[in-house]
């Protein structure tokens, strides 16, 4: 998908409000998929980017979050965690298919649909510059903060 025009959604996140992803041309975004609140993976990932949060912002890059949890789960991942960016509501996984991360996954021989951990980094014109699959939750953060820093 990199290089290709990021699909636009508008939709709500844990608060409430509500995210265009139109209305942030002229920010970078960061949009993360993960598959599920308060696991131990995405417990992780969340705290480096929460960790991360202002030095993103100071790079005019916004961290948009999306699983296809609950409003009331993604506010309890919020309170538990102090996350302040938001998280994405997709419960019927509407976004997360027009971003290919909707895929067949097996936990325990059970196999099931589910969002895997992915990330795209849409540069100020809407345009996905940089997909990141198999994401390390430990690592991403900076890695991705890396990769801002030196474009």
């Amino acid at each position: 998908m990199e290089n290709t025009a990021a699909p636009l959604f508008i939709t709500h996140d844990h608060t409430g409000e509500t995210i265009d992803l139109s209305q942030l041309q002229g920010k970078k975004v960061l949009l993360y998929f993960y598959p599920k609140d308060m696991t131990p993976g995405c417990s992780i990932e969340a705290q480096g980017f929460q960790d991360l949060y202002k030095e993103f912002q100071s790079l005019n890059t916004e961290i948009l979050a999306l699983s296809l949890d609950s409003k009331e789960s993604h506010q309890k991942f919020c309170d538990a965690y102090g996350i302040e960016f938001p998280l994405l509501m997709d419960t019927d996984a509407k976004i997360a298919s027009q971003y290919g991360v909707v895929k067949e996954k097996t936990l325990f021989g059970k196999t099931s649909l589910g969002i895997v951990r992915e990330s795209f980094l849409i540069n100020e014109q809407g345009v996905i510059i940089k997909h990141w699959k198999n994401v390390k939750p430990l690592e991403h953060p900076s890695e991705v903060l890396s990769f801002i820093k030196n474009q």
